[in-house]
């Protein structure tokens, strides 16, 4: 059986507090190594190439944090699916929703499950050519004892062969769909994992064997654990800072776009875009700092697709250029040159906005404005100018 497509689906329907703390938000979006857990587990599925799509299952009140976690969102992530009372039933509904363009393929994850590794993924996908599911798992080192209801060992049992489930847990997409769709008609709802109800559907399910990093996050000493992990495992980072300008004249018009906040002005400007200058300048200086040209190589003004765009477009794609080189973005500074329209009782409006686009703390973005006192284009009021720098970390 040719296996041509592959799907992932990212089950974040939780409501587990314990690893995140009380009145903190679930597990799946609390910070680790500067990331939410969620956007780990979805970066290891974008890093192989075989995973064509991605999905997400989310609670129906997390969809602002999840719209956070994806701010920068890989470019095969589909939208997300609301989850229902239970995981198994949150499952079939991902299921469901891929089935409208029905993958050959799907791999089944728990978002609490961020430190999976790439070669996992491809092991259980690797698997599947010759069974019809796989599950990642862990052989069983330790002793195990079974209790008495006391607290004291009732005996002693034997691991041999005894393995614990981890995920991902991939399956051929029909088979699992339709194992889901029979445990829901049959009032099944009991089952701890989908290797579980696809046993009991009749599948044949291969183990493949994954490192113990591949662990659940489920209390607060797990999410320090997982932080340490991937803190040791950070390659070498260097500082590098770039730096960008961009100028645009004004032209007839009732307002200008600054720093991606529309400003109420007797004139416009005028450019391909939308003119606006501070967030050209800031795309230039993050594209210095990793080295990749300028705004206009991969948006050329030649190009009608970029007629009268958004700038917040091309500097989202930036951000996505440092990230997808493992870089961070530390800090950016925007310096606006002009005599009007007046900067300061926008600058806090602009700050938000950068942050926003860029998926930083608004501290880490800083908003001058200067006139250049009557001298030069911008003192005679013919145009509006912005200098921009960026500092960002990069594997050395």
């Amino acid at each position: 059986m040719p296996l041509v497509t592959a799907a992932a689906l990212i089950v974040a329907a939780g409501r587990g507090s314990r690893a995140s703390g009380s009145g903190l938000p679930p597990k799946q979006y609390a910070p680790l190594a500067g990331r939410p857990v969620l956007t780990h587990a979805i970066a290891a599925f974008h890093a192989v190439p075989e995973i064509q799509r991605i999905a997400v299952v989310i609670h129906p009140d997390d969809a602002e944090l999840y719209a956070d976690c994806v701010r920068l969102a890989p470019d095969r992530l589909l939208a997300p699916v609301i989850g229902g009372a239970t995981r198994q039933e949150s499952v079939r509904l991902g299921l469901e929703a891929l089935s409208a363009d029905a993958p050959d393929l799907v791999l089944i994850h728990d978002a609490a499950r961020p430190l999976v590794s790439p070669d996992t993924i491809q092991g259980v996908l690797d698997a599947l050519r010759n069974h019809e599911g796989a599950l990642a798992a862990q052989p069983v080192a330790d002793t195990l004892k079974r209790a008495h209801g006391d607290g004291t060992v009732s005996d002693t049992l034997s691991r041999n062969g005894l393995w614990q489930a981890q995920t991902p847990q991939g399956f051929r997409f029909a088979l699992i769909r339709a194992a889901h769709a029979r445990a829901a008609a049959d009032g099944r709802d009991d089952f701890t994992d989908d290797a579980a109800l696809a046993e009991w559907a009749g599948l044949g399910v291969a183990l493949v064997a994954s490192p113990r990093r591949n662990f659940k996050i489920t209390t607060q000493e797990d999410l320090a654990m997982a932080e340490n992990l991937l803190r040791s495992n950070e390659p070498r980072l260097e500082t590098r800072t770039g730096t960008g300008f961009d100028v645009h004249a004004f032209c007839e018009g009732d307002h200008v776009w600054v720093g991606g906040v529309r400003i109420a002005h007797d004139k416009g400007l005028s450019a391909h875009s939308d003119g606006d200058a501070p967030l050209h300048a800031l795309t230039d200086a993050l594209l210095g700092a990793i080295g990749e040209g300028d705004i206009g190589q991969h948006f050329p003004p030649s190009d009608p697709r970029w007629k009268g765009a958004a700038s917040h477009i091309f500097l989202a794609d930036a951000a996505q250029r440092v990230a997808t080189r493992g870089g961070r973005i530390v800090n950016v500074d925007l310096t606006i040159l002009c005599e009007t329209p007046r900067i300061g009782p926008h600058r806090d409006a602009i700050r938000g906005r950068v942050a926003e686009i860029l998926g930083l703390d608004v501290a880490r973005v800083s908003v001058k404005a200067t006139t250049t006192e009557r001298l030069g284009f911008t003192g005679r009021g013919e145009g509006l100018a912005a200098m921009a720098a960026a500092t960002v970390l990069m594997p050395a």
